[in-house]
């Protein structure tokens, strides 16, 4: 029997975020538009800090919210750890983004003190820096990169995304990306990358923009869509050990 599709919201709640308001709604909308069942769980990163393993296996998804920084940094890179490890549909924006990109740089690539600058102001390690010019609160069309999976799911673009964010990918990183699995996936109109996918992963997706709040006019986010099918297609059976062990 086919388990209920249950997606682990990774972040810490705040009614105030407008991220936040969006994201049952944007599921709402992918859930519908697919003809899909979902449901969810908002987890405090800081609940992951002493076990993180028994907390998330039962879920089929994750998607790592807006508004950092969390309760727990640690916690934060711990859910998306496991996700990448384990081929689990995997969705990160805006402060997601930014935890994925220091996740992969300390796990994957071995930059063992990669850091976030808003964290540690200066640090010669930090592969998440202030933007050069803020997107709080701004709108700003995004291109998906020709033949990237982002693209397979909206379109080369441009797409019209929303942001509320003052930090990005340090310049000097995107070189050390080349060689490795998790590639640029969309860019801005300054050549600025907005978007990241793992290319050997059944679904990992990070944008520094928030697709959520397509879902406060009404629209279903084709990510989003594309994240919630992930998950729908890897949700486990009541029979399968990944389920609730």
């Amino acid at each position: 029997m086919q388990l209920m599709p249950h997606i682990a919201l990774i972040g810490d709640y705040d009614p105030s975020v407008t991220a936040h308001q969006a994201i049952p709604r944007a599921l709402e909308l992918a859930a519908t538009l697919l003809g899909a069942r979902i449901d969810w769980d908002w987890i405090r990163t800081d609940s992951l800090d002493a076990d993180p393993f028994t907390i998330l296996a039962p879920y089929s998804g994750f998607w790592v919210v807006p508004a950092s920084p969390y309760a727990s940094f640690e916690g934060a890179l711990s859910a998306i750890q496991f996700a990448r490890e384990g081929g689990r549909p995997f969705l990160g924006t805006c402060g997601g983004f930014q935890h994925a990109v220091i996740e992969h740089a300390r796990h994957v690539l071995g930059i063992v003190g990669a850091s976030h600058a808003e964290l540690l102001p200066g640090s010669a390690e930090a592969v998440i820096v202030p933007l050069a010019c803020s997107l709080v609160e701004e709108s700003a069309p995004v291109w998906p990169v020709p033949g990237s999976q982002l693209a397979g799911f909206c379109g080369d673009g441009p797409l019209a995304e929303r942001y509320h964010c003052r930090y990005g990918l340090a310049p000097g990183h995107v070189a050390r990306l080349a060689p490795g699995a998790l590639r640029v996936s969309a860019l801005d109109e300054a050549g600025e990358v907005r978007a990241l996918e793992l290319v050997d992963h059944p679904f990992f997706h990070a944008t520094l923009f928030q697709p959520e709040r397509s879902a406060l006019e009404g629209l279903a986010h084709p990510l989003i869509a594309a994240f919630v099918g992930a998950v729908t297609a890897a949700a486990p059976s009541r029979s399968s050990p990944l389920a609730f062990t």
